[in-house]
């Protein structure tokens, strides 16, 4: 009997040493944490609102949605410099996956605090004067995006086409806006080639618009062509409806201000620059660094036409401009 009792113990020591050993139990689940982008703009201008639904469009077609598969943090600073660096300084404590300046004071303010998270930008008008990058291909590993910088040399061609006698071409600019400063050089050398005179006039913000706007017509300006900003694009309807009253002809630096006001306006979409700003945004979330992916640029300059309101401003475009134009609108937008 108990020479059985040890060779049933002798057995099952066997059968045991033979068993697969039982794995450790899984830790409780996790969520793994969204992928988190956060976008900013420095302002509620029409040009970046439409920028910010480009982008946000391409992520949708995308498959991303909030709360589901990504984390979106939207945040606007309502043209308030303190408000871009606070902004930029929580969304490095943040600690992010990825970031979208949309403006050069939101880029600019991302580039000082946020040295190591991705940076996809949109609608800057030079980021190499922001020390971005020499070239579109020789930038910060971290950085890449969209460049917008606006057709000033073709709109003011333009003007001296549609406006031959014209001498003096008034302009609104603001000063702490480093694109502003870039465009209203731009808008000199230019003016200078076709033998016009840039009256320049500085803005401060929004609410000096109308009073800087009637020093320009004081000084018998021939046309009005502010230089395109985020506090002057903002306040732009102002300029439309004392472009009427003065009769003088108003021309946009963004192709949205015929529904604002202008007779006639050259610029980008841009909607199509946000949802390109998207399309790279999607490559960076997939694995591609961002210093390999060269800053891109937008090359579909368009031409929009407003007959009513250059109307107003004096103004009658012959028959082959308005066949050259992308758009004819008769009345302002709503």
């Amino acid at each position: 009997m108990i020479k059985r009792i040890f060779l049933l113990a002798a057995i099952g020591l066997v059968f045991s040493a033979c068993r697969k050993p039982e794995p450790p139990p899984e830790p409780a689940s996790v969520d793994k944490p969204l992928y988190s982008i956060g976008i900013f703009q420095y302002s509620e201008s029409v040009t970046l609102n439409d920028v910010r639904a480009g982008l946000l469009k391409a992520l949708d077609e995308a498959g991303l949605k909030d709360g589901v598969n990504v984390r979106l943090e939207i945040r606007l600073a309502k043209g308030d410099i303190a408000q871009v660096q606070r902004i930029a300084q929580e969304f490095a404590a943040a600690k992010l996956d990825l970031v979208i300046p949309l403006s050069t004071q939101c880029l600019q303010a991302a580039l000082i605090e946020i040295p190591a998270i991705p940076i996809v930008f949109s609608s800057v008008a030079n980021p190499y004067i922001l020390g971005a990058g020499r070239t579109p291909t020789d930038h910060l590993g971290h950085v890449t995006g969209v460049v917008s910088t606006g057709p000033v040399r073709q709109m003011i061609s333009f003007i001296r086409e549609v406006l031959p006698q014209a001498r003096r071409v008034g302009t609104l600019w603001t000063p702490s806006e480093i694109n502003s400063e870039y465009y209203l050089e731009l808008a000199r050398e230019a003016a200078a080639a076709v033998d016009l005179e840039l009256v320049s006039v500085p803005v401060t913000n929004a609410n000096e618009i109308s009073l800087s706007a009637q020093l320009l017509l004081n000084r018998k300006i021939d046309a009005l062509y502010p230089i395109s900003d985020n506090t002057i694009n903002a306040a732009f309807p102002v300029l439309g409806r004392m472009a009427d009253e003065g009769r003088i002809p108003l021309f946009g630096g963004f192709i949205l201000s015929t529904g604002l006001g202008a007779g006639a306006a050259m610029g980008f979409n841009f909607f199509d620059m946000g949802y390109k700003t998207g399309q790279i945004v999607l490559r960076v979330k997939n694995g591609e660094s961002p210093g390999r992916i060269p800053f891109q640029s937008m090359e579909s300059v368009k031409l929009f036409i407003n007959i009513k309101a250059a109307e107003r401003q004096g103004l009658r475009f012959s028959p082959g401009i308005l066949k050259k134009a992308d758009r004819v609108l008769s009345e302002p937008n709503p």
